[in-house]
């Protein structure tokens, strides 16, 4: 595709200390018929330029001068703030969780893309259209990691679906003898679910009545 011969897509400023990697970028950005108004290496060029040209699209380094820590995040959060208007693409080389649930905690016109997806042209393309259009792109790989990061710190994920369906009837303030006749069973099968429950939640050694209430209470908390 060419830009000369099609009608711009838009127009994208770039941020990235990697001149290659930023002219790379922009070659490929005007492949696919976005018109690329500026380029900076650092974040503090980054805003100069989005407040002058106030493109429809900021693509920027999640790791920038001085330090290479957040300056890019930190970056598309003012840009966010100051200019609404203007979507943003964070690129990163790696999959950085936490920075990227801050990022996409910002709504519409935004999204996290790690490097080595960009060489894939069609869903760059895709990507950029989606986030001019107002939608929000989130890198496969990133989906994953999430997942992962949430059943890792899911504290029910030890459970059966019965002790799940268990714990949320004692959440409701049912009796064994209760949730025993609300799932067809004997009290003694729930007593026996509620101290596997228990046990599994790792719940310190207090009276039973004292951890079934902190068992309940870990079971609202993940709701």
């Amino acid at each position: 595709m060419d830009a000369d011969q099609h009608p711009v897509r838009g127009r994208v400023v770039l941020a990235d200390d990697d001149v290659l990697l930023r002219e790379g970028l922009a070659s490929l950005c005007e492949r696919v018929g976005y018109e690329v108004v500026g380029q900076a290496g650092d974040a503090g060029g980054l805003m100069e330029l989005v407040e002058t040209e106030l493109p429809d699209i900021a693509i920027v380094d999640i790791r920038m001068p001085p330090t290479q820590s957040t300056e890019g995040l930190k970056a598309a959060s003012a840009i966010r703030e100051r200019y609404p208007s203007v979507g943003i693409l964070v690129l990163s080389a790696f999959v950085e969780v936490e920075d990227a649930l801050e990022l996409l905690a910002g709504g519409r016109s935004i999204g996290y893309l790690l490097k080595s997806r960009i060489t894939v042209v069609d869903e760059f393309l895709e990507t950029l259209d989606r986030i001019r259009r107002g939608g929000s792109v989130v890198d496969p790989s990133l989906v994953q990691e999430l997942v992962a990061a949430q059943r890792r710190d899911d504290p029910l994920s030890m459970l059966s679906n019965r002790e799940r369906e268990v714990l949320g009837l004692m959440a409701e303030g049912r009796s064994n003898a209760g949730i025993g006749r609300r799932l067809w069973v004997t009290e003694g099968t729930i007593e026996k679910h509620v101290r596997s429950i228990l046990g599994k939640l790792r719940l310190p050694e207090e009276p039973d009545d004292h951890r079934r209430v902190l068992a309940v209470l870990t079971f609202l908390e993940t709701r």
